[in-house]
This record gives structure tokens, C-alpha cells and sequence, in this order.
């Protein structure tokens, strides 16, 4: 019951990042919101949320996870009203804010407290799989209750969804959730102000970067932000070094399974965030659907990636980590090539079906391995660093496999097209429509050996983990 209580604010949070998509043009007639504001109001909660993880898992496992996850869901819910009665598009775009950093206070609280309920490794593999079927179940349903809620109340009804969970989790989470007081000479450490200002500083100033590149192409203002950015991020790497209890505890990517679990699944994120992008536009602007129904061609795949969340726990049992990770990386290879050469929508639906199914084992195995690494008190910290490359993983993959896809486009499609499929005059439409998809099989193809790649890595750093052992890996790792 516990566990249940958990996974809804990691629903929430994740529908959150979704749901907007449906109501941006609705509210932005409203509010009379210009082009810009359209963005600050879908981004900013993004933008948020990843900047405050790591400071939120540093607070989390100094004061007690239970305690910021309790703060974390009264702001989101408050916020989530606030968003919903916004009289005006500032107002919206402060109450977005809001949520993106209650929702960085819940992310890693939920994950913590799933180390510190359950400390068997079998009983803690299907409690993650849980977890992240509720983060998978987000991203689903996001865009279809958008529609849905649209279709029959106006556009702040998309927020107020939040609202029983969060009240449901303030009211059950005090009886059904263990106190976690933290270790006493880690209660006792302060914050490092200086480093929590590098740390937010620098992913906000990256993960913007990276965004409007992917938006607008290298134009010298997100280039030189995104510059600033990766400064500021190895004056925090130098800074982390020289203090006794850090912020973000570099020896642990001295591991070999931990900086292969945490890179094998930025790449996971990487690659399947940009082309599934690539995909829903390929069926609105190619195929010709409509958004919702766009949205609902891809439940198949998200419905795949849920059971295999499920699944791959119960398999872990039998396999050990190493070969079952791998076995599942090559289905999302054979996924990606299916992918490489598809013409046909329902080709498109089960090749990204199979990729997301053949990464189960990955995200279930490798966030045990990432929780698993640190100490109980410290997990929400380890939590929060997988929350973050996730978010950097996402923003980094459609600027990089975007562009690339942008590339392709140009060069094939015909001349007088134009730079995107979405402008192009009626009289070329084929050929443009011809061209993006060859820029959607250029990509999958990248990916297809990326994938492999991390597959191979996988087997032979986690070919020594022991059967059932993946959340707690030896020291010596």
C-alpha cells in the first residue's frame, strides 16, 4: 500500500510534463499568450525540474525523504489549482515554475523511499519496475487525458488531475510510509550553498541551451548559454572535489557498473525521447492523423515498455543481469532496424514497440544498480543524479537527433520545400513527406548502433553481478 502511495506522485509528475501539450493552443487564446510565453509556459516546468534534482536529493537524504516528499506534494498540489485559475499567462507561467520544483522534490523522495522500504534485492527489483511503470503510464496517458479533459471542460482542467493524488498522499503517506530519519553525521553536514548554486546553474543554463538549439538551429545566443552552462558544470565537478561531503559524490563513477548503468540509460533515454518526437510527427504530418489519435498509435509501445518494466524483475530471478540486459538491448535493436526501413504506420507503431519493450531490463536492472551503489541514507541522492541525466538524456537527443533528421530533409526533399515538412507547399508535399521519413530511418539506424554498442558494454562490465544481486552491487564493483 505503501508503494502505491509512492507511485502516484511519480504518475503525476510524469503526466505533468505531457498533458500541456493539448491545451497550449486552448489556453494561449485565453490568455492572450504570444509565441514566447507559449514556450516559457510548456518549458519552464521542465526546465525546473531537472535543475533542482540533484539539490532536492541532497535535501531529501539531510532532512528526511519522507518529509520533503510530504512538502513536495502540498506545493504541487496548491500549484496545480494556482495553474488551473490562472487569470493571466505570467500567473501560469509562475505556477509552472512551482510545479517543476515540487515535482523535483518528489522525484527522488519516492525513489529513496522505495531503497529504504525494501531492502530485498528481489522484493526491491519489482518495487523499481512499479516505479517506473507509473513514470512510462505518465508519459501515456498525459496526452490522451489531455484530450479527453478538453474535450469536455476547459483548458484548466488538465491540472487539476493532481489534486486528489496529492491530498490522497498527504493523508495515507503519515501511516503507510516509514520514517527515514538520515544518518547522523550526514544530518548533521550542511548544505553546500555554493554548490547547490553551481549545480542548478548549471543544468538550467544546458538543458536551455540544448532546447532551443533543437528548436532553432546553432544560433549564437543558446550556443554561447550552453558554453556558459558546461563552464559552470566542471567549476562544479573541480568544486565537489575538494569538499568532504558533496553534493554529488564523484567517487562513485569510479564504478564500473555504476557509470554503465547511469550511461547505458542516458542512452536509452537519448534515443527513444528524440524518436518518438520523430515519430508522432511523422504520423500527424506524413501519414495524416490527427494529434489525439497520433497520441493513442503510440500506447502500444508505451503499453510494451510497461509490461517489460514488469517482466524483466521476475526474469532477474532466473538471468543474470549481464546476458538479460543484453538479450533485451538486442530486441531494441531489431525494433530500431524495423524502424530503419518502415513505410507503413503500423510498421512504425511495433518497431518502436519492440525498442521500448527490448529496454526493460535495462531500466529496471540499471536503476537498481545506480539506488544500489550508495548507502540507504544516501539514495535519494543517487536517485536524483538518474532523474537528472534522464533530463539532460531527452533535451540532448532531439537537439542532436533532430538536427540530424533536419539535415537529411534539406538534402532530399525537393527544392523550393522549405526547411521543415510542416511549411512545405502543397505541390511538393510527396517529396517532402518522402524526405522526412528518410530522415526518421537515418536516425533509427544511428540508434540501432548505438544501442548495440551499449548492449556489448553492458555484457561485459555486468558479467560478473550475481544472479538476483543487481540492486546491490559488491564494493569492489
Amino acid at each position: 500500500m505503501g508503494l502505491a502511495v509512492l507511485a502516484l506522485p511519480s504518475l503525476l509528475v510524469s503526466i505533468d510534463l505531457f498533458v500541456l501539450l493539448l491545451a497550449v493552443l486552448r489556453l494561449s487564446g485565453d490568455l492572450a499568450a504570444s509565441g514566447t510565453e507559449q514556450l516559457w509556459i510548456i518549458d519552464i516546468y521542465g526546465f525546473l525540474l531537472s535543475g533542482f534534482l540533484i539539490t532536492m536529493g541532497a535535501v531529501g537524504d539531510r532532512l528526511g525523504r519522507r518529509r520533503l516528499l510530504f512538502a513536495g506534494a502540498a506545493v504541487f498540489g496548491v500549484a496545480s489549482v494556482a495553474a488551473a485559475y490562472a487569470t493571466d499567462r505570467i500567473a501560469l507561467i509562475v505556477a509552472r515554475a512551482l510545479l517543476g520544483v515540487a515535482g523535483a522534490a518528489l522525484g527522488p523522495t519516492t525513489l529513496g523511499l522505495i531503497t529504504t522500504m525494501f531492502r530485498d534485492p528481489k522484493q526491491r527489483g519489482t518495487a523499481i519496475g512499479i516505479w517506473l511503470m507509473s513514470l512510462m503510464g505518465g508519459a501515456a496517458i498525459g496526452p490522451v487525458v489531455g484530450g479527453v479533459l478538453l474535450a469536455h471542460f476547459w483548458w484548466g482542467s488538465v491540472f487539476l488531475i493532481a489534486v486528489p493524488a496529492m491530498i490522497l498522499l498527504l493523508a495515507l503517506g503519515p501511516v503507510l510510509l516509514p520514517k527515514d530519519e538520515p544518518a547522523e553525521n550526514h544530518a548533521k553536514a550542511p548544505l553546500e550553498l555554493v554548490s547547490v548554486a553551481l549545480s542548478m546553474t548549471a543544468i538550467l543554463l544546458s538543458v536551455y541551451g540544448i532546447k532551443v538549439l533543437a528548436r532553432h538551429g546553432a544560433e549564437p545566443v543558446p550556443l554561447f548559454v550552453l558554453a556558459g552552462g558546461l563552464l559552470v558544470a566542471v567549476v562544479f565537478v573541480r568544486r565537489q572535489r575538494t569538499l568532504e561531503d558533496p553534493l554529488v559524490d564523484l567517487r562513485l563513477f569510479s564504478k564500473p557498473t555504476f557509470r554503465t548503468a547511469l550511461g547505458g540509460m542516458f542512452v536509452n533515454t537519448m534515443l527513444p525521447g528524440a524518436t518518438m518526437v520523430l515519430i508522432t510527427q511523422d504520423l500527424q504530418l506524413v501519414v495524416g492523423y490527427p494529434p489525439l489519435r497520433a497520441a493513442l498509435a503510440m500506447l502500444p509501445a508505451v503499453a510494451g515498455g510497461i509490461v517489460a518494466t514488469q517482466v524483466a524483475p521476475l526474469a532477474a530471478r532466473r538471468f543474470r543481469p549481464g546476458p538479460l540486459i543484453a538479450a533485451g538491448l538486442a530486441v531494441s535493436v531489431a525494433g530500431l532496424l524495423l524502424l530503419a526501413t518502415a513505410g507503413e504506420p503500423a510498421t512504425v507503431v511495433t518497431g518502436f514497440a519492440l525498442f521500448n519493450i527490448g529496454a526493460g531490463p535495462l531500466l529496471t536492472q540499471g536503476t537498481g544498480i545506480v539506488v544500489g551503489a550508495v548507502p540507504p541514507e544516501r539514495a535519494g541522492s543517487a536517485a536524483s543524479k538518474a532523474q537528472t541525466a534522464n533530463e539532460f538524456a531527452f533535451a540532448l537527443g532531439v537537439a542532436v537527433l533532430g538536427s540530424i533528421a533536419a539535415a537529411v530533409y534539406r538534402a532530399a526533399a525537393p527544392a523550393g520545400a522549405g526547411d521543415s515538412l510542416a511549411t512545405a507547399p502543397a505541390a511538393l508535399l510527396d517529396g517532402a513527406r518522402a524526405a522526412y521519413t528518410d530522415g526518421l530511418h537515418v536516425v533509427a539506424a544511428i540508434s540501432a548502433v548505438a544501442m548495440a554498442i551499449v548492449a556489448l558494454l553492458c555484457l561485459r562490465v555486468f558479467r560478473h553481478l550475481p544472479l538476483r544481486g543487481v540492486t546491490q552491487p559488491p564494493s569492489s564493483c
